[in-house]
């Protein structure tokens, strides 16, 4: 395995961002874990929400005195192939896997755990990220662990969910970011529901001027005299940005002048199927000069991503299967109204007509795009409670204390205590 380097940040660092006594809260959790060594593993370094949260999430368990790592398996094309099957299969489209895709998923789960002892690698407690590397725990043979289902598994393929089984049974607790995400005979003691969560301080989510941002969008082709709606998000099939495209061609009957940006750099390694659905959206587009599509990740970093989630009217996330979606997190905390699929996590995060808009299809999406564009009192207010609920729900600081809950929970041989203290918590939202 690969280990993964990342930058030094401080807890400190986000006091007056976050609520007042978090962070007091996370330095008393902190305490109980001292010097205790903490190891995190997931399928890719690069490209999707698991890579990014890892960044910051890692670093911040330092920062209170555990000793953090992240590692990644070794990279292999076949077994990315399988792994993206697999996504597939847990968010329920009716694929599956073959006795040769299960054997090449086990072995390459199998040679990564002998990669890790070969090199001596251990773990006070091991938390594995998502179902590529979900067997990785059998193989190590080192409990204790913690498994992180990161997608939305509310309809999955009732076979590879029983395959999968025997591997959670590995593993102290699991975390999802529903409930509705885990085998309905899962004892309730062993689950721990924690949404994912964004870090306010890395450039991507700095405070963009609209100036600024109209600036780096002219740069890219975009009009910024002219209305704009966009998707940021990966070129994946969950996305439905064919769907945003309906949505926008809709929506451009009453809005005349509007643009549409589909945005997503093509950066995550375990993604095979990315060039599929990009070539498709083009073909979609069928050459309309107002739909800008934009993958290339020499062009596409934080500062692009950053403007167009700050300086578009309204941003759009139509996914039909989401485990989360931070990029919602993300729009709504530069304060852009958003609009998003009435799926998963989505759902978590937008308290519909509050915070912004939930839809179920493109006519709906259209509508929403309509109505937000023609009302911008509408649109600023969905802003502002958006921004706020974001703050108080879905920053990185309340998914550290999340999982410093866990640890101490598992460490301490105590599964039930730490869910009954979550529940005790809820909602999310820390005054």
């Amino acid at each position: 395995m690969i280990r993964v380097p990342t930058q030094e940040i401080q807890l400190a660092q986000y006091s007056g961002v976050v609520p007042e006594g978090l962070i007091s809260g996370i330095t008393s959790a902190a305490k109980k874990l001292q010097g205790m060594r903490i190891v995190h593993v997931n399928a890719t370094p690069v490209g999707g929400g698991v890579a990014e949260i890892l960044q910051s999430l890692v670093p911040l368990m330092c920062s209170v005195g555990i000793e953090a790592e992240w590692y990644v398996i070794e990279p292999d094309d076949a077994f990315f192939r399988v792994g993206k099957t697999l996504h597939h299969c847990l968010q329920g489209d009716g694929e599956s896997l073959s006795h040769d895709d299960i054997a090449l998923y086990l072995k390459h789960n199998e040679k990564s755990a002998n990669a890790a002892a070969a090199v001596g690698l251990t773990a006070d407690l091991w938390l594995i990220h998502d179902a590529q590397v979900l067997p990785l725990l059998h193989y190590l043979n080192a409990p204790p662990g913690v498994w992180v289902c990161h997608v939305d598994a509310t309809r999955p393929n009732t076979i590879i969910m029983e395959f999968l089984r025997s591997y959670m049974s590995n593993y102290k607790m699991i975390m999802a970011s529903m409930p509705e995400y885990l085998p309905e005979d899962n004892n309730a003691d062993r689950v721990f529901v924690s949404p994912p969560a964004i870090d306010p301080l890395i450039p991507k989510h700095r405070l963009l001027g609209s100036d600024q941002a109209r600036e780096v969008l002219a740069g890219l082709g975009i009009d910024p005299g002219r209305p704009l709606v966009a998707q940021v998000s990966r070129f994946d099939r969950w996305k439905d940005p064919w769907g945003v495209i309906d949505a926008y061609r809709l929506a451009r009957k009453d809005v005349p002048t509007l643009q549409l940006a589909l945005v997503g750099a093509m950066t995550a390694d375990d993604d095979y199927e990315a060039q599929e659905v990009l070539n498709s959206v083009h073909q979609y587009a069928g050459g309309d000069p107002d739909i800008h599509i934009l993958y290339d990740p020499a062009v596409i970093g934080d500062l692009e991503v950053n403007a167009f989630q700050s300086g578009s009217d309204v941003i759009v996330q139509k996914s039909i299967r989401e485990g989360f979606g931070l990029t919602v997190a993300e729009a709504m905390w530069k304060g852009t109204p958003v609009i998003g699929g009435n799926c998963g996590g989505i759902k978590l995060q937008i308290n519909d007509g509050e915070t912004g808009l939930l839809v179920n299809d493109a006519a709906s999406c259209a509508r929403s795009i309509v109505t937000l564009l023609n009302d911008r009192t509408l649109a600023r207010s969905m802003g502002e409670a958006g921004r706020e609920s974001v703050r108080r729900s879905f920053l990185m600081p309340r998914l550290l204390r999340d999982y410093l809950h866990v640890a101490i929970s598992v460490l301490n041989g105590n599964g039930s205590s730490v869910h009954s203290q979550h529940q005790a918590a809820a909602p999310l939202i820390d005054n």
